[in-house]
């Protein structure tokens, strides 16, 4: 007995690999940076967008901005409450597709999947291709180098998450701060002043095509959700939190509502107060700058800050689509590697997929922002549909206290954004928005084709069932290729001899007569225990006398492994000058045989 010692259980202490514990993981104002900067810096399109569609009926039309803002405002309320009961029902992440999965069904959790991996890839374009253009708009000798700025903004992004989603947030924690300071001192300042401070830009002429009616606005209001996109993120992202990951995703998500609803209404009363129109050679939201700061140092300053976090706000995908693709995976509709975690933790493949995908898309395009907004948002507002639609399946359902009130607002949330993606889809379908919908049939096919794969392989190899006994094969034989008599043939040897009983015979292969009887001299003083066998072989070829000899062996359905001894240096940047011949058989083998191959390795002290 132990005195003045409190009596515990003792565990084997295995210490945390880098990475493993909650350093590397999301607090909330962290998770606001990493996973909200798409939303928070839709403010910097979201607005203009609206008025681009209400100057179509004349500059009287504009007094429409704020009454659709507020419709906006109200519709992200829905949103942010319904992904806050999303994060407590389905705390893994996954979002729109952790929903239909549990409460739609398969074909409906497929869609939501591919709707949300066009959007996050949509996400990363368009964020890029904005900030690229904004920075050419104040120096315009970048004006021919677009795609590079953006492949150059997307190699940074991608290093940085490679590191993981924690580093992320720390690098972009700042240009986050000084966005957000930055908008809220545009409306602060712009409400206490009479009149704009200044002017900038050239005046176009307006042209009225349409009438102000029920038709307009609907366009309105779609093209303003626009600023509603990354809202599902923090959703998507739960397992990148800290403990306690649900309350802190939750904190994060209402963190967001509260800021982007107040930045929007904000510009929205300003916008409508100065009557603010489209100018050439300047957005709405520099207009918005320079009437409360003025043309001054605080305007350029503003514009600088609204770029970097443009190109940022990319981050957010990176932060909800290999999670997302890891959900994939795991439920076979991925390749597996999908779902593999590095120590920090990183799904490094999702991240790596994230970014060729998002490249490819960029060069299609050339890096033009026109080309990428028709089908900017589609998915997002599909995926925000079926989520708001599942909850009120499973609020049905599972009926807690209090599920009517909670059913009756996902219906209502479900609603809007099913119009808003249907004007949506309606008035850009010509534009481009067709390529979505072809795009996301082609993926939910790719996601079902990958699963029937899996289930086959599964069938196939009996996971689940219980396989027939273990025979024991009394005939094997273990084949080690060799070169010369050395360290490495007896390294290679002896790992063979110690498989157990099983018979040994190394092989060599020679082109010339003189190098076989040398070897076959050198073999005899050594004698090591084991038979040699040497092929003759005229064309100096290694690899294919082996592979012949190693079929020959098989024919009679014996059991036949292969040890291949392979030179390994202490410093990677030697292993190009090591044989290479070693893999090239290795991988033969595997290709043309069904033998059991080893490589053994064999470390250099140099």
């Amino acid at each position: 007995m132990a005195y003045g010692l409190a009596r515990r259980e003792l565990k084997p202490r295995v210490p945390l690999r880098h990475g493993e514990g909650d350093k590397h993981h999301l607090t909330s104002l962290e998770g606001l940076a990493a996973l909200s900067l798409d939303a928070l810096s839709s403010v910097a399109y979201g607005p203009e967008a609206i008025v681009l569609v209400l100057i179509a009926a004349g500059t009287g039309a504009l007094t429409a901005t704020l009454p659709v803002t507020l419709v906006i405002a109200a519709l992200l309320a829905v949103l942010v409450v319904s992904y806050g009961q999303v994060i407590a029902v389905h705390p893994d992440g996954g979002g729109a597709y952790a929903v239909a999965k549990k409460d739609l069904g398969p074909r409906i959790s497929l869609l939501a999947a591919a709707s949300l991996v066009v959007d996050y890839v949509l996400t990363v374009a368009v964020s890029l291709a904005a900030g690229a253009a904004s920075l050419a708009s104040a120096f315009p000798s970048l004006g021919s180098h677009l795609l590079e700025i953006c492949l150059v903004g997307l190699a940074l992004l991608t290093a940085v998450n490679l590191r993981g989603v924690a580093e992320s947030a720390r690098v972009l924690m700042l240009p986050t701060v000084l966005f957000i300071v930055s908008i809220f001192g545009i409306i602060v300042l712009g409400l206490l002043r009479d009149h704009p401070a200044a002017v900038v830009g050239t005046t176009e002429p307006v042209h009225v095509t349409e009438a102000l009616g029920v038709v307009l606005l609907l366009k309105a209001f779609s093209s303003g959700c626009s600023a509603l996109t990354g809202v599902e993120a923090i959703a998507n992202g739960v397992p990148a939190f800290r403990e306690p990951r649900v309350k802190r995703a939750q904190r994060t998500e209402l963190m967001l509502g509260g800021l982007l609803g107040l930045m929007l209404i904000g510009l929205a009363v300003l916008i409508q107060r100065d009557d603010v129109v489209p100018r050439n050679g300047v957005t709405v939201l520099a207009q918005l700058t320079a009437g409360s700061y003025g043309t001054g140092w605080a305007y350029y300053a503003t514009n600088l800050i609204v770029t970097t976090v443009l190109l940022f706000a990319a981050n957010t995908s990176f932060g909800g689509l290999p999670v997302l693709m890891s959900l994939l995976a795991k439920d076979h509709r991925l390749a597996h590697l999908f779902a593999l975690r590095t120590e920090r933790p990183v799904y490094r493949w999702g991240v790596v997929a994230l970014a060729l995908l998002a490249a490819l898309l960029l060069a299609a395009v050339d890096a033009d922002t026109h080309r990428l907004l028709p089908l900017f948002a589609i998915g997002v507002f599909v995926g925000f549909t079926i989520s708001q639609t599942g909850l009120v399946r499973h609020w049905a359902k599972e009926r807690p206290r209090g599920w009517l009130r909670r059913a009756v607002l996902n219906g209502f949330g479900a609603v809007l954004t099913s119009v808003a993606c249907a004007v949506l889809l309606a008035s850009k379908f010509d534009e481009g928005a067709w390529v979505v919908v072809v795009a996301i049939p082609l993926l939910m096919l790719l996601f079902a084709r990958i699963q029937r794969y899996y289930a086959e392989v599964g069938r196939e190899l009996g996971l689940g069932e219980i396989p027939p006994p273990v025979r024991a094969i009394a005939d094997s034989l273990v084949i080690v290729p060799v070169g010369e008599v050395s360290r490495l043939a007896q390294h290679a040897l002896t790992a063979a001899r110690a498989l157990g009983s099983a018979e040994v015979v190394a092989v060599a292969v020679h082109g010339s007569q003189e190098r076989a009887l040398a070897l076959k001299e050198s073999w005899e003083r050594w004698d090591p225990g084991v038979r040699l066998d040497i092929i003759d072989s005229p064309k100096r070829s290694l690899v294919e006398p082996i592979v012949d000899y190693v079929q020959r062996a098989a024919e009679g359905g014996r059991q036949i492994a292969v040890l291949i001894p392979e030179v390994e240096p202490l410093h990677r940047r030697y292993q190009i000058l090591q044989n290479q011949r070693g893999l090239l058989l290795a991988a033969a083998l595997r290709a043309r045989t069904d033998v059991v191959v080893c490589v053994v390795p064999y470390r250099l002290h140099i």
